[in-house]
This record gives C-alpha cells, sequence and structure tokens, in this order.
C-alpha cells in the first residue's frame, strides 16, 4: 500500500515528531521560542508533510543555514518571516542555527472573537507559502511586536492564553500593513513575471500531486500553452523543467538523508512503483538511488 504523506491533526503530534520537548495545554495555540543550540547540527532535514494548522515565524540567522524556497536556494539569510497555512505540502532543513519567534494556532484560537477572522489575513495563502526575508535591523523592528505575544503567552494561564491570543490578533494586523508596504516599495513586476512567481510558488505546494503544465494552469486560471509562453520568456526555461527539478530536488533529499527504503521513497513521492522512479532519479542525479546513497553517506 502507498504511504501517505504524514498529516499532522494535533500540534503535540506535530512537536513530538521534530522533535521538540515543549507541549501545549492548549490544542489550538502554541507560541515557541526558538534558541540556536550549542553545538549545531549539519544538514537536519525533515521530509515533506502537512499539517491541519497555521504556522508562522520571525527567524533570525545566528549561524549557516541555507534555506530553499521554491526554486530559490537562499544562503545564510539574515532574517525572514514566513507564513504557512494548513494542508501546504512542507519540508525543511537547516542545521539549528535559527531563533527568533513560531507560532502555530487552528481557527478555533479566535472562536472566541468571530468565526473565520483568521481568513481576512491575505498573510494565509491556500495556495502557497509567503516569505520575506529581510536584514538584522528588520528583525529587531518587529521583535517588540512578537515579545507581547510571547510574554503574555508564558504569563498566563496555560489553558487558554486569552491575553496572548488578543495580542496575537494585534499582532497579525501590524504584519498585514508590513507585508503591504514592503509590496508597495517593490518595484512594479510585468504580468509574466508575477505569473513566473506564482507558478514557481504553487510548485512549492504541490509537486506531489501535481505533474503537468497544464495543472499549475487551471490552478493560475490560465491556459496550459500561455503559462509555457510566459516562463519560457521570462526564464529561457521549460515550464515543466521547474516541476521535474523541484521533484529531483525532493528526491535527492530523501535519499540522502533519510533510511526510508529507496520503494518507500518511490511510493512516498507517488511513482507507480520503484523502477520508474529509479529512472527518473538516475536521470536527474547521475546515479542510481541506492549509489547516491552511498556516495553520500558511504552505506
Amino acid at each position: 500500500m502507498k504511504p501517505e504523506l504524514p498529516f499532522y491533526t494535533d500540534i503535540n503530534d506535530f512537536l513530538a515528531s521534530i522533535p521538540w520537548p515543549g507541549r501545549t495545554e492548549n490544542p489550538d495555540f502554541y507560541c515557541l521560542r526558538l534558541k540556536p543550540l550549542d553545538k549545531p547540527q549539519v544538514s537536519v532535514y525533515r521530509p515533506p508533510f502537512r499539517r491541519a494548522f497555521y504556522f508562522f515565524a520571525l527567524l533570525f540567522n545566528s549561524g549557516k543555514v541555507n534555506v530553499s524556497y521554491g526554486e530559490e536556494l537562499v544562503e545564510n539569510p539574515d532574517s525572514y518571516l514566513v507564513f504557512h497555512s494548513p494542508n501546504l505540502v512542507y519540508s525543511f532543513a537547516h542545521n539549528n542555527a535559527l531563533e527568533g519567534y513560531i507560532i502555530y494556532f487552528k481557527p478555533e484560537a479566535f472562536s472566541f472573537f468571530r468565526p473565520g477572522f483568521h481568513k481576512q489575513f491575505t498573510l494565509f495563502d491556500q495556495l502557497r507559502t509567503n516569505l520575506f526575508r529581510f536584514d538584522h535591523d528588520t528583525f529587531i523592528e518587529l521583535t517588540p511586536h512578537f515579545e507581547a505575544v510571547f510574554s503574555a503567552y508564558e504569563q498566563s494561564g496555560e489553558d487558554t492564553h486569552l491575553e496572548a491570543r488578543l495580542k496575537l490578533l494585534g499582532l497579525l494586523c501590524h504584519l498585514e500593513g508590513f507585508a503591504l508596504e514592503r509590496k508597495q516599495r517593490a518595484l512594479p513586476a510585468g504580468r509574466q513575471q508575477v505569473l513566473m512567481q506564482d507558478f514557481i510558488q504553487l510548485i512549492e505546494s504541490h509537486y506531489i500531486q501535481k505533474r503537468s503544465v497544464k495543472e499549475y494552469a487551471d490552478l493560475l486560471s490560465v491556459t496550459a500553452n500561455y503559462l509555457s509562453q510566459s516562463v519560457k520568456q521570462v526564464s529561457g526555461r521549460n515550464a515543466l523543467s521547474f516541476i521535474t527539478e523541484r521533484m529531483a530536488t525532493e528526491a535527492r533529499s530523501l535519499v540522502r538523508y533519510t533510511d526510508m527504503e529507496i520503494s518507500r521513497i518511490a511510493y512516498q513521492l507517488e511513482f507507480s512503483d520503484p523502477n520508474n522512479f529509479g529512472r527518473f532519479f538516475k536521470k536527474h542525479a547521475g546515479l542510481s538511488p541506492s549509489a547516491f546513497r552511498r556516495q553520500h553517506t558511504g552505506n
């Protein structure tokens, strides 16, 4: 039977899988202070998974960290904000040299205020991850707003955290304004450039289930031909190559950084059978999955 991607409906179940020692008494809300380890590990990789709750974070890199975002590899970013909606595919790799603030919440955390209130925040896109990179001065500027939430969280009753949830609403409103201001500062991009950016971000969320240009064109409400022509004009590359390369990147990470059997990796990435996966892998990595694993791990 084909294994499903891990899907975490409970915040504590997800924390146990990281693994993280802390737990929340409130099933709808958790604030996590992230601090760098004294001896950061190298290349910690978390394979793809989904969550049934919202996640966002303000992070500062105090060491050497590579962040994969769509087709872009960002080496040693200083600081960034990331917003992730429920049900999107997510994976990460880092060396535990990050510090900052992470917040997990379910829509029920706002039920005391107004049902569906969380949906007004455009930062949480149902189709893609939103990520904003900036310098350390901006991190320092945003820190007091997160501290207000975390101080209330740490000082209030663990079962409700009502004051912290109220301050969380204020924080999200502030970040909406922050994101809008940054977008307005950016140079205007042409329609095809914007389409290309949306295409890349959609690939990051759907690359396991969606393998054709047409599927992404449907999500973007354009024809497959128009999407292909736009991507080619902006990047000089075939649109399908972006989809395949994202899958190849994930395949290499799973083979290199996990001890999963090759057949299980093949089915998790939704290949029809391990032989088909092996041919795909060798075409893009130059080695069979087993040889690639031996080369990088010595096993």
